[in-house]
């Protein structure tokens, strides 16, 4: 289905290799994890062992990257399958989704708009049924933007809540912090995903990361 969707829209730019002989091995395990079996498509600046995240440059090309980034590494634990990277503006400062390297992505509502940036290729992808769960980024609004666009769920955690360890290394100078989120279609898989990123696993790799687990009591009471 993925596949389908971006001979359409043109959101993703790299098949993850892997992921297969992982959910083979995920199946011999005892303890699943919360996100056991789920595939999860990831935007192009999180690092996954073995494969480019460009930042949509040139230049970044050559780079391969060694180790897998703190957030796949959760995800993975918790059984997730990241599967694809997904398409993005050049530099991620846009509002739009397309770059030099791999064009531009389309909004699968409607061809003549776009799906929003700078988390573009998330947006395009879970909005066009390739995927069910997706993991963006988000400074002023690339989260977001992308979800409203194409009609989804999106979250901009507080800052500092998810590791951003070993995201390509593009650094700018800000005065809002960059933050890691889910993108989906409802918000109960928004929440499920926290709960799974928002681990002992987390806490351990990234010791930065304020060790508070997800507060569903908390969720919950705030929708009534």
């Amino acid at each position: 289905e993925a596949l389908e969707v971006t001979r359409e829209v043109n959101c993703v730019v790299d098949f993850i290799h892997g992921c297969e002989d992982q959910l083979q091995k995920l199946k011999k395990q005892k303890e699943k994890g919360l996100l056991y079996g789920i595939p999860v498509s990831i935007k192009d600046h999180i690092n996954c062992k073995g494969h480019v995240s460009s930042g949509g440059m040139v230049k970044f090309l050559s780079q391969v990257m060694e180790e897998d980034s703190v957030i796949v590494q959760v995800l993975k634990s918790q059984g997730a399958i990241p599967f694809v990277k997904t398409n993005i503006p050049q530099t991620m400062i846009n509002y739009d989704c397309s770059n030099l390297i791999f064009g531009q992505t389309l909004n699968p509502l409607d061809h003549q708009k776009s799906p929003g940036g700078s988390s573009g290729g998330e947006g395009a992808l879970i909005a066009g049924g390739g995927s069910i769960l997706g993991i963006g980024s988000d400074v002023a609004g690339s989260i977001r933007l992308p979800s409203s666009f194409c009609g989804l769920c999106g979250l901009k955690p507080t800052g500092n809540r998810i590791s951003p360890s070993a995201c390509s290394g593009r650094t700018f100078v800000l005065a809002v912090t960059g933050m890691l989120g889910p993108m989906a279609r409802d918000v109960d898989s928004l929440a499920l995903c926290m709960k799974a990123l928002l681990c002992q696993e987390m806490f351990r790799l990234d010791p930065t990361v304020p060790p508070l687990p997800f507060d569903e009591e908390v969720r919950l009471r705030g929708n009534p």
